[in-house]
């Protein structure tokens, strides 16, 4: 190759690919694949037409657990003969000498993550989004139901207190960033209060994606989905949680505050968010009687997250060009005001 692959050394990956992958022969044609939290992730295709893709960490000092690929490749490996859709696992390279890093191979799914309104527009045809949406929800409840000991997950992560264990790890990321972000709103600490003290017991531990969302499934030729990909943060945990989570990316006429205009679920054509409650609901036989309390959590849970971004970016600890701090500050106010929202709602069923 005569350009640079950033974090790949090209001939000794492409190596390792000719004596440990099948059905792929170098020399390969290496094309950037966007999205995938900054993981170096590339379409590699061959003389004979054959693709597939490989995926690194980015390059640089790493917190300890993050851009894991072993843990991206031991989920991929596990679900590949379930319900559950995943790209093909062709090989795992854990010799950091070959390029520096972990990297894997999977194989390429024809599919298109839907980031925006216009990859929708784009990917999804109007009689076909209903399709879609059932087979979003679809796919999640199948993947709630997959036993995690029968397929080699049952070690993936602690069984108990999914939500709980985050509560508090998320609450600590508040108050040790409130300062940097100078700022600290009163409702990150009673909405945290008030979810510890109306936990609810867990359902049994199941595999959760942790970012099941339009930009993490591959929508097929049918408007269907095709793949589900970015597995790096799935562990075990309370399914109903890992619901809500997907849930709030799909529009609710009761939310105070109406969903981006560009979001990837704002164009007509698609359900609202109780409709698929219900759906997996019939799909799984989980009572989704306390949905409120878990979309409550969610809420307050991007609130935490995004007040830690942006506090780096105040720091001086993350590059802000480009970035609309302003935006992301509102952003921190938006999903508490949801959060509380979905508590109100919690109140009034009491």
């Amino acid at each position: 190759m005569s350009t640079p692959i950033p974090g790949y050394d090209v001939p000794a990956v492409e190596a390792w690919i000719s004596a440990h992958v099948r059905g792929l022969t170098p020399p390969l044609r290496w094309t950037r694949l966007e999205g995938g939290h900054s993981n170096l992730t590339y379409r590699l295709d061959d003389a004979q037409g054959r693709s597939a893709v490989i995926r690194r960490p980015p390059m640089g000092e790493l917190l300890p657990k993050a851009h894991d690929m072993e843990r991206e490749w031991q989920l991929i490996s596990a679900l590949g003969p379930t319900a559950v859709p995943v790209p093909a696992a062709l090989g795992l390279c854990t010799d950091r000498a070959v390029t520096g890093a972990n990297f894997y191979v999977m194989g390429m799914v024809d599919g298109h993550p839907l980031y925006s309104a216009a990859d929708t527009l784009r990917w999804v045809p109007a009689d076909r989004r209903m399709v879609f949406a059932h087979s979003f929800i679809d796919v999640l409840a199948d993947l709630h139901a997959v036993d995690p000991d029968a397929v080699g997950l049952g070690e993936l992560g602690k069984r108990d207190s999914y939500v709980g264990r985050q509560l508090n790890a998320w609450y600590r990321s508040w108050t040790a960033s409130a300062a940097a972000a100078k700022y600290d709103d009163p409702r990150a600490h009673s909405l945290q209060k008030f979810f510890l003290e109306n936990l609810p017991a867990q359902e049994p531990a199941r595999v959760v994606h942790g970012d099941y969302g339009t930009h993490n499934v591959l929508v097929g030729p049918q408007a269907t989905v095709a793949a589900v990909v970015d597995w790096e943060i799935s562990t075990l945990g309370d399914p109903l949680a890992d619901l809500a989570y997907a849930l709030n990316w799909w529009p609710d006429p009761r939310d105070a505050i109406p969903q981006a205009a560009d979001a990837s679920t704002s164009v007509p054509g698609f359900p609202d968010r109780a409709y698929l409650a219900q759906r997996y609901a019939e799909r799984s036989g989980r009572d989704l009687s306390r949905i409120d309390y878990y979309l409550g959590f969610n809420r307050w849970k991007t609130a935490m997250i995004v007040h830690g971004v942006y506090a780096r970016y105040l720091e001086g600890k993350k590059s802000s060009a480009g970035i609309d701090l302003d935006h992301m500050r509102g952003r921190i106010g938006t999903a508490l005001t949801l959060a509380e929202q979905a508590v109100e709602r919690v109140r009034q069923a009491a």
